[in-house]
C-alpha cells in the first residue's frame, strides 16, 4: 500500500512563535508507528499545503503520483476542504487501482484528533473496496462523484441521487 501525503490539517502543527496551525514536516511516520499499522506501506510526501490553497496542478501532481505508483492501493491524506475536488480529478481518471482520500478534522499533533482513526480506517477501506476512488472519514465511506463536505456540520455526507 502507498500513502500519499499533500498536507491538510492532518499534517499541521500550531507554531508558538506564529500562533498559527502551520506545516513542518510530515507526521505520518509517528502516525504510522503509533497506529502499529503492519501492512507494508510506502509512503510519499507529494506536497504539504493547505487545500484551501490546492490548484488544478496540485491535483494534477496527486494524480501523476497515483498513476505512477506501482501499489495498487493507495491512501492520500488531504485536507478536507477541497478533498472531494481532488477526489473527482483522481476519479475521472478511471485508474485501475483503489484511491482512498481521507484527512482530518482536527491536527494529528492536536489533543482530540480524528487523524490516527481516520488513517487506519483509510488503510483498511484501501485493502477491502474495489478499484475505484473514495473517501473514508469518520467511519464513513464515500464514492467520489457522489460526496461532499457539509461546512456546517463539519462532516461528509452523501449527494443524493437523482
Amino acid at each position: 500500500m502507498r500513502i500519499i501525503a499533500t498536507g491538510g490539517t492532518f499534517d499541521k502543527y500550531y507554531d508558538e512563535l506564529r500562533g498559527e496551525l502551520t506545516f513542518k514536516d510530515s507526521h505520518l511516520p509517528a502516525i504510522l508507528k503509533q497506529a502499529r499499522i503492519t501492512a507494508p506501506i510506502v509512503l510519499e510526501i507529494n506536497q504539504l499545503i493547505d487545500s484551501l490553497h490546492m490548484q488544478e496542478v496540485n491535483r494534477q501532481h496527486i494524480l501523476a503520483s497515483c498513476r505512477a505508483a506501482p501499489e495498487t492501493q493507495i491512501v492520500v491524506i488531504h485536507g478536507t476542504d477541497t478533498m472531494a475536488l481532488t477526489a473527482r480529478v483522481l476519479g475521472e481518471a478511471r485508474l485501475a487501482k483503489t484511491i482512498v482520500l481521507t484527512g482530518a478534522m482536527v491536527p494529528y499533533a492536536v489533543q482530540g484528533s480524528d487523524a490516527l482513526f481516520n488513517l487506519g480506517f483509510a488503510c483498511a477501506a484501501a485493502q477491502l473496496l474495489p478499484h475505484g476512488v473514495y473517501i473514508a472519514m469518520n467511519g464513513q465511506v464515500f464514492a467520489w462523484d457522489r460526496v461532499r463536505k457539509n461546512t456546517q456540520l463539519g462532516i461528509f455526507e452523501s449527494i443524493p441521487t437523482d
